[in-house]
């Protein structure tokens, strides 16, 4: 999925749209019959769609189907996946929350440094709304009580500068 081209400009034919979001729901409502990650329609359409268009598939599977998408996946991984490419502020939130729990290993707590970095100039605003939506309390607010130092300093620069 990351490897693949991938249009990203801002053009979105609403009928194809609406195609992938019935071939998903049908994917996933026949995912005993094949696994989903096996399917190659799916990996077609999160592969080669835009975000901007993945994000109208996801609107219209909701309508289809009165959820998420992502509430329908049983694949953690594929779960995931499809939250990072549909509700990029969601996942992200999610991200962050987890590496500033206080227990969580330095692999996790590194997800924390290349979220903010990599997301500052992109759309930590959303991010930040959407965490203080998700938990109540917000992102800033968070990094103060768990992070120290001078990193504490660098992490609220950048979220800062994000807007």
């Amino acid at each position: 999925l990351v490897s693949a081209y991938r249009y990203e400009g801002s053009k979105v034919k609403d009928d194809t749209a609406k195609s992938e979001a019935k071939t998903l729901s049908n994917a996933i409502k026949n995912v005993h019959k094949k696994p989903i990650v096996e399917d190659d329609e799916v990996i077609r359409i999160l592969a080669t769609r835009s975000k901007a268009h993945l994000q109208q598939v996801h609107k219209h599977y909701k309508e289809i189907s009165g959820k998420n998408l992502e509430e329908d996946l049983n694949d953690l991984r594929f779960k995931e996946t499809v939250e990072c490419l549909c509700t990029p502020q969601v996942y992200f939130s999610k991200v962050l929350d987890a590496s500033l729990k206080i227990d969580v290993d330095k692999n996790i707590k590194k997800s924390l440094t290349r979220v903010i970095v990599t997301r500052a100039d992109i759309d930590m605003k959303e991010i930040k709304g959407e965490y203080n939506n998700l938990y109540g309390v917000s992102l800033q607010q968070k990094i103060e009580e768990t992070a120290k130092g001078n990193y504490k300093d660098f992490l609220l620069t950048l979220i800062a500068r994000g807007g």
